[in-house]
């Protein structure tokens, strides 16, 4: 389970974040919602262990984040950070040599299903592909935390929500925590348990997705408009 305390992350003097008390549940599938610079990635950061509250606490699993929780935690982030000079196959060895649980096995299926050539050079590779390379990086490590900031970003929309609905069969369910921060609700919200939005760093609002839908019949993305336009958000 993790845990943010009144947790507030400024930058100098503007909060990025402010007195955020959320927690999220092993085995269920979150989406943090939210427009650019709405504090999103500072709250994966966060719990990645990259970036330390400036006052109350970030509990993953009982114990308070540090920097050496990345070997619980599999985090995408929305930069692009990759050696060029590699290959697609050398960068993903590259992490199979940095984390005991990455899954060659899973890696090796999940670069079929991504349809990548693993001996292209990585420079060589479209935006989209490089997309589909970070993916195949943090679903094939077997952690208990998997953050995914904007994992969509630059996919062909043609194909994004093909590969979005197929991810599923690489999540482990019931043994993971998957936080998605992402602006693309339509793609997502099949596969949310939950829904947070995060709006001038502060949470605006909370959902179970299905009851959403079954009692008062809104997807997320109307859900999200009723409320960042002042409509109820208690659920």
């Amino acid at each position: 389970m993790i845990r943010f305390q009144e947790v507030t992350k400024k930058y100098g003097q503007e909060a990025a974040l402010e007195k955020a008390s959320i927690t999220f549940e092993k085995g269920r599938i979150y989406g943090i919602l939210g427009p650019n610079g709405s504090g999103k990635s500072t709250t994966l950061k966060m719990i990645a262990g990259l970036v330390l509250p400036t006052s109350g606490e970030v509990i993953v699993n009982g114990s308070e984040v540090n920097r050496k929780i990345a070997n619980k935690v599999a985090y995408l982030t929305e930069l692009d950070m990759f050696y060029d000079a590699f290959t697609v196959d050398g960068m993903i060895r590259f992490y199979a040599s940095q984390f005991r649980d990455f899954d060659m096995d899973k890696a090796n299926e999940l670069l079929a299903f991504m349809q990548l050539d693993a001996d292209k050079k990585i420079k060589h590779l479209s935006k989209g592909n490089r997309g589909r390379l970070k993916l195949i990086l943090a679903l094939s490590r077997n952690t208990e935390v998997l953050l995914l900031d904007e994992p969509f970003s630059g996919l062909d929309p043609m194909v994004r929500d093909s590969i979005v609905k197929s991810l599923i069969s690489f999540i482990e369910f019931g043994n993971q925590t998957v936080i998605i921060a992402t602006h693309e609700i339509d793609e997502i919200e099949a596969i949310l348990d939950e829904a947070y939005i995060i709006h001038n760093g502060r949470i605006e609002g909370h959902c179970e997705v299905e009851k959403l839908r079954e009692e008062e019949g809104l997807s997320v993305l109307q859900w999200l408009k009723k409320t960042t336009a002042g409509g109820s958000s208690e659920k």
